[in-house]
This record gives structure tokens, C-alpha cells and sequence, in this order.
């Protein structure tokens, strides 16, 4: 078994290399170890979460109760490569939504979606790290599908989007500053190196 092995290796060893500069192995490289499966495994922890949102008091005197549970689907992600590598996690949101008017209770069906742009880059001596902007309430997009126009009416009075948007942006941010992410997002490059050399 370990003669097969060795000669499935022994070719790329022998084989005549190609030599490229210490830019361009530099350059290679961090195309080659971010990827968005990479990238995409830093966030499975978010993916299927729930939480829920209030009741927060909204509208005019915030007398207006609103209530939502959210579920985060899984994450979609898509890569740039140009003189910066970059990334945007797209976070699908499905949101049971309800509004308290005390006298009645509305209910609406809500697609949601926070977007993330994130930027690989490279820290002395060896580092990399993946950086990402903490998201505002104008990245979150919410579609409230109002049932009727009365539901629609109090919706805008209640100024409910915004609340919504205020809080999922806020949740995300938490979320991402997990030390888990953290972690997945910081690559010591000198210490991985020093690990498989200790290895061999």
C-alpha cells in the first residue's frame, strides 16, 4: 500500500517543475486557498439559525408591537478576483412576521437578504485574513408580501421595514463576530508551514 502511494507522488516530485517568481507563487497561492467552498465553510454556522425579533414597540409612540421569527437559509457566495480578491455572502432570510395593534393582529409572509462583502488579504509576517464589513440596515432587504391593503397601510404607518432591517443587521453582526468565524476567517500561514514540516 505504501509503495502504491509513493508512486502515485513520485511523478509530481520528478516531474521537471515549472518556475514561476516569489510574486507570483504568492499570488497563486492565496487564489488557490480562498475559495468560495472556503470561504462558504466560514459561515455554515449561520446557516439554519433562528432567532426571533421583539416585541419592539414601533410607529407613532411605538405603540405598535412587532414580532418576528427568522430562519437564515443556506448562504450563496461569489467570487471576484481582481487586484484584490473579494468575496459577497449573500445570508436568504424567511421571516414570520406579525403586528400587534393591540386591537388586532397582522400577519405577513417576508423574504429577507443580507449581503456581506468581504476582502482577503495578507498581514505581516504571514498572515491571512478575511476581512468583513459589518452589515447596516440599508444591506438587508426585506420584501413584506402584505396580504391585503390594510395590511399594507399599517405596515408603512408602523414603519415596520425599517425595525426589521435595524435588527436582522444588528443579529448578523454578532453573528459573524462569533469566535468560531473569527477563527475561520484567520489563516497564520508561518504556523501551518511549521505544522507540516513537524509533520514529515
Amino acid at each position: 500500500m505504501q509503495a502504491a502511494l509513493e508512486a502515485e507522488v513520485a511523478p509530481a516530485v520528478d516531474a521537471e517543475p515549472t518556475y514561476i517568481s516569489y510574486e507570483e507563487f504568492g499570488r497563486s497561492f492565496f487564489e488557490t486557498a480562498v475559495t468560495e467552498e472556503r470561504i462558504g465553510s466560514a459561515f455554515t454556522a449561520i446557516a439554519g439559525e433562528e432567532f426571533e425579533v421583539g416585541p419592539i414597540g414601533s410607529g407613532p409612540a411605538g405603540v405598535v408591537k412587532v414580532h418576528a421569527k427568522v430562519r437564515v437559509a443556506e448562504p450563496e457566495i461569489t467570487r471576484d478576483v481582481g487586484q484584490l480578491i473579494t468575496f459577497t455572502v449573500k445570508l436568504p432570510l424567511h421571516i414570520a412576521l406579525s403586528v400587534d395593534l393591540k386591537v388586532d393582529r397582522i400577519r405577513y409572509d417576508v423574504d429577507g437578504l443580507v449581503t456581506l462583502p468581504l476582502t482577503v488579504r495578507c498581514a505581516a509576517p504571514l498572515q491571512l485574513r478575511i476581512e468583513v464589513d459589518p452589515p447596516r440596515p440599508r444591506d438587508v432587504f426585506v420584501d413584506v408580501n402584505s396580504r391585503n391593503v390594510r395590511g399594507e397601510i399599517i405596515r408603512n404607518l408602523a414603519q415596520v421595514d425599517d425595525e426589521i432591517r435595524r435588527v436582522i443587521a444588528r443579529f448578523v453582526e454578532t453573528e459573524i463576530d462569533k469566535p468560531e468565524i473569527r477563527k475561520a476567517r484567520f489563516i497564520d500561514v508561518d504556523t501551518e508551514l511549521g505544522r507540516a514540516f513537524e509533520g514529515l
